[in-house]
């Protein structure tokens, strides 16, 4: 006979859980801002639409996933570096970021969105009860 309660069903994930989670996050942060770089400047407008709504669509996932707001801050950290990359020049010439105004818009819709994502309400703070607390 089991004597399991409820408390067993909602551990914490481990540590090397948590971490691998996040390393997943940051992967898929710099897979998204690749494959956005790409179709926003492939259908403009509908790719800059499409390319920020992924971006989006990635950020908010990971704060559900992670039941925190720290949880934006892997993808958001991937997107960015990625963006930072494919930013600059290469020798060659070549770079995949053209001086359009889709790009820019791009640039600083990410940014935004990632800020938006992680300042947005939904959660409870450790420990504290639901309701408001006080007037």
């Amino acid at each position: 006979m089991s004597t399991r309660t409820a408390m067993d069903d909602t551990r914490t994930p481990s540590r090397a859980a948590r971490i691998a989670l996040y390393a997943g996050l940051v992967v898929l942060g710099a897979l998204v801002a690749a494959a956005g770089a790409l179709v926003q400047a492939a259908w403009f407008p509908g790719g800059l639409v499409l390319a920020l709504a992924g971006a989006v669509g990635l950020f908010y996932s990971g704060t559900q996933l992670t039941g925190a707001r720290g949880g934006v801050g892997a993808p958001a950290a991937g997107w960015l570096i990625t963006v930072v990359l494919l930013t600059a020049s290469r020798p060659e010439g070549d770079f995949v970021f053209g001086a359009g105004m889709g790009s820019y818009a791009f640039l600083l819709g990410g940014m935004v969105a990632a800020v938006i994502c992680a300042t947005i309400g939904g959660f409870t703070q450790p420990g504290a009860p639901a309701a408001r607390l006080g007037k």
